[in-house]
């Protein structure tokens, strides 16, 4: 009789022997009321008294779907996400929520939306990582009462209107222009006043004006293709004067 007793508590220990992991909890009913979280290991669930329920403790990732939504200035978008959370209390995550996993992705797209139509588009295009933020602010604080920690929030894609990508497209056209005319007048502004530094100089000094233009020549002289029109400075023609008037 014993041994029959012995060997049937052998046998409802082993069958009620449950693993936990190492990167899980398990949360622990008796009579369908909580009555302990199963640390990762071996741990006892007796059959028909009690049952039990594992939690994945690691870092999840939820995939939001593109969620059209309008921004601040009426431009109709489309933007998709991915959140990156982790359930930090195992008893919250399972008695505060029926489907923790839905209710965080079903969460993450209302905030988004609410979130985008809060910003306009320049704002959207540019501070994509302040807009992230926002958003993973008002998803944690709600899910922090679902055992739930949000660590990240990325916005991965934005998808704009056809039309709105051309005149984008025809904004950006107009920028480089506006950039290149403002470029070449700077650029003519500092060779203006270099040029004129350059005439002062030459205009001070005695025989520079002639060396120049016998530079210029001799430059233009170099492609024997050229035809030069050699007009001669009233300088020179003033020099050969005064050399006649010597020699007289």
């Amino acid at each position: 009789m014993w041994e029959s007793l012995i060997s049937f508590v052998v046998v409802i220990i082993l069958i009620s022997i449950r693993q936990i992991n190492q990167y899980e909890n398990g949360l622990r009913f008796t009579l369908g009321k909580f009555s302990g979280i199963m640390q990762p290991g071996w741990n006892l669930v007796f059959p028909i008294f009690q049952s039990y329920k594992k939690v994945d403790m690691r870092v999840k990732a939820v995939d939001v779907p593109d969620q059209e939504a309008i921004t601040r200035d009426n431009i109709s978008v489309k933007v998709n996400a991915v959140i990156y959370y982790k359930i930090s209390s195992a008893e919250q995550a399972i008695l505060q929520v029926e489907d923790f996993y839905y209710a965080v992705s079903q969460l993450a797209q209302t905030t988004m939306r609410n979130a985008i139509g809060q910003v306009e588009l320049d704002e959207l295009l540019s501070q994509r990582a302040k807009v992230s933020e926002s958003i993973k602010s008002i998803i944690e604080g709600s899910a922090k009462a679902w055992g739930i920690s949000v660590s990240d929030v990325e916005l991965k894609d934005i998808t704009l209107p056809e039309e709105m990508k051309r005149v984008i497209g025809r904004q950006a056209e107009a920028e480089r222009d506006k950039r290149a005319v403002i470029i070449k007048a700077e650029g003519e502004v500092v060779a203006a006043a270099n040029m004129a530094k350059a005439a002062e100089i030459l205009s001070h000094s005695e025989g520079a004006l002639h060396l120049r233009t016998l530079q210029t020549i001799t430059d233009v002289s170099a492609d024997q293709s050229n035809t030069m029109i050699f007009a001669v400075p009233l300088e020179v023609l003033r020099a050969f004067e005064n050399i006649g008037k010597k020699n007289n």
